[in-house]
C-alpha cells in the first residue's frame, strides 16, 4: 500500500541504474546452462579437424545439459547430414550449424497463446508443490495487466492455506481481485470465480489448483474434476491449461507433462527457475519427446522474470551469440 504514498514535494533524486533488459536477464538467467554447453563446446570448437572423437564428446556435452537421449540424437544426425552436405570442414562452421539445429528443434514450442476467442478467457493452471505455480500466476497477472488486460484470480488451492494467502498478497500487489474461500471445493471456488469475471466484464481469469503428484491418481483427479466444473460454467473452457515446471527436475519434466495431459488436457508450458539449473536443455527433450507449447519461461525472482518464450532470444542467451535487433 505505501508504494502509491507521495510527498507533496519530490525530493532531488539520483538517476537510476538502467534496469537490464530482458536479453540481458535471460542471459544470467541462463549462465549455468551456458557455463555447461559452452565450456566443453569451447574447447571442442577450437579443434582443427571435425572426427568422431569430437562428435563423441559433443553428444556427452548435450546430455550433460539435460536435452535428452532422443533430442540429442537427433541434433547429432542432423549435424552429420549437414556436415555431409554442406561440406562443414571447420569446427567453427559446426558451432553454427549446431546453433541453427538447436533453433530449428525447439520453433515449434514457440505458439503465444491468442487471446481473441474468448472473454472472460479462463486459463487454469496446475503443477506440482514447489514448481512455483502460484507465483507464476502472481507474475502472469502482472503481464496481462502491462498489455491492457484486466484479470481476476480464483484461489482454487483450497488444501494450503499458505497458498491461498500466498495468492491474496499477489492480489494485493498487483491489485487484482481474488476469489477464494478459507476451505471446501476447489472447483467451486473456480465456478464462481468465472461467474465473477463474466458479472465484471474480466478479460481473463487465472485459477489455481492445488499442487498435485502425477504418482497420486486420486488427487489427479481431483484436478480432472476442477476442469470438467469450468466447462459447467462456461462450455468453451478452459481456454488454456498451464502446466508450471520446474527446470531443476530435468529429465523428470517429461513424465509430468504426460501425466498431467493425461488428466487434464494441458495445452501450454510455464518452465521456471531455468536461473537455477544447468538443466536447461530440457526444452530440447520436451521438443522432442512431448512437444506442448512453451507459453512462458522464469530466470528470476522479480515480477517481471517471467516472459513469453521466444526460441531466438532462448538459443542466442544459450551460446553467447549476439542479441537480435
Amino acid at each position: 500500500m505505501f508504494g502509491f504514498l507521495k510527498n507533496k514535494e519530490e525530493p532531488a533524486v539520483a538517476p537510476e541504474e538502467k534496469k537490464p533488459s530482458w536479453a540481458e536477464r535471460l542471459k544470467a538467467g541462463l549462465a549455468k546452462t551456458r557455463s555447461t554447453l559452452n565450456a566443453p563446446l569451447g574447447e571442442l570448437f577450437s579443434r582443427a579437424r571435425i572426427d568422431d572423437d569430437l562428435l563423441e564428446e559433443l553428444e556427452t556435452t548435450l546430455l550433460m545439459a539435460d536435452c535428452g537421449v532422443e533430442a540429442t540424437q537427433w541434433l547429432l544426425d542432423e549435424l552429420k547430414a549437414r556436415v555431409k552436405r554442406e561440406k562443414i570442414e571447420s569446427p567453427a562452421q559446426l558451432r553454427q550449424a549446431l546453433t541453427e539445429l538447436l533453433e530449428q528443434l525447439l520453433a515449434p514450442l514457440e505458439k503465444p497463446i491468442d487471446f481473441a476467442c474468448h472473454r472472460p478467457f479462463i486459463i487454469m493452471v496446475a503443477g506440482i508443490n514447489g514448481s512455483g505455480k502460484t507465483t507464476s500466476i502472481g507474475k502472469l497477472a502482472r503481464h496481462f495487466q502491462e498489455e491492457g488486460k484486466s484479470v481476476l484470480l480464483a484461489a482454487g488451492d483450497t488444501f494450503r492455506a499458505a497458498a491461498r494467502e500466498q495468492l491474496m498478497a499477489w492480489g494485493e500487489r498487483n491489485n487484482v481481485t481474488v476469489i477464494a474461500q478459507e476451505s471446501g471445493d476447489p472447483a467451486a471456488v473456480v465456478f464462481d470465480a468465472i461467474n465473477a469475471a463474466r458479472a465484471r466484464n474480466i478479460d481473463i481469469v487465472l485459477a489455481d489448483t492445488a499442487g498435485r503428484l502425477p504418482t497420486q491418481p486420486h488427487l489427479m483427479e481431483e484436478i480432472a474434476k476442477v476442469r470438467r466444473v469450468v466447462q459447467k460454467a462456461d462450455p468453451s473452457g478452459p481456454h488454456e491449461v498451464l502446466l508450471v515446471l520446474d527446470a531443476n527436475i530435468g529429465q523428470n519434466a517429461i513424465q509430468q507433462v504426460r501425466a498431467f495431459d493425461k488428466a487434464i488436457g494441458v495445452t501450454g508450458l510455464i518452465v521456471t527457475k531455468l536461473d537455477g539449473t544447468a538443466k536447461g536443455g530440457v526444452l530440447a527433450a520436451i521438443a522432442r519427446q512431448c512437444p506442448k507449447p512453451v507459453r512462458y519461461i522464469g530466470v528470476g525472482e522479480g515480477i517481471d522474470d517471467l516472459q513469453p518464450f521466444h526460441v531466438g532470444e532462448f538459443v542466442d542467451a544459450l551460446f553467447e551469440t549476439p542479441a537480435r535487433p
